[in-house]
């Protein structure tokens, strides 16, 4: 796990996170909210199909928070690129209006002559 980029152990976490965030108030009351309570069957086959669908409801879940977090992921790798692009802009900017005051400071030492108009 030591060789892996920070971004997938990042998504990763978020994704466990944003799974156990969203079942945590629920867990307090012992009632997730879209999971059956299994253990109320008696019938051996009914609590197999009772599990599979918790397990079909889990998954589906996980489907939907992975979906949300790459789109926020994608979101938050666009705003960032559009900064970076706009820093760099800023930087050139400033480059230039230093470059400017530069060649005023030096048009304006003392001991040189202004340019000024004939009369």
């Amino acid at each position: 796990m030591g060789n892996r980029h920070p971004m997938i152990r990042l998504r990763t976490s978020v994704i466990v996170c944003a799974v156990v965030c969203a079942f945590a108030a629920s867990v307090a009351a012992q009632d997730v909210r879209g999971m059956e309570v299994c253990t109320a069957e008696k019938q051996m086959e009914r609590r197999t199909g009772c599990l599979q669908s918790n397990i079909e409801f889990l998954q589906q879940t996980l489907t939907k928070f992975t979906r949300e977090t790459q789109e926020k992921f994608a979101a938050a790798n666009r705003e960032l690129l559009a900064a970076r692009t706009e820093i760099a802009s800023l930087k050139v900017a400033l480059e230039k209006v230093r470059g400017e005051l530069a060649e005023l400071k030096r048009a304006k030492t003392p001991g040189k002559p202004e340019n000024k108009p004939a009369h």
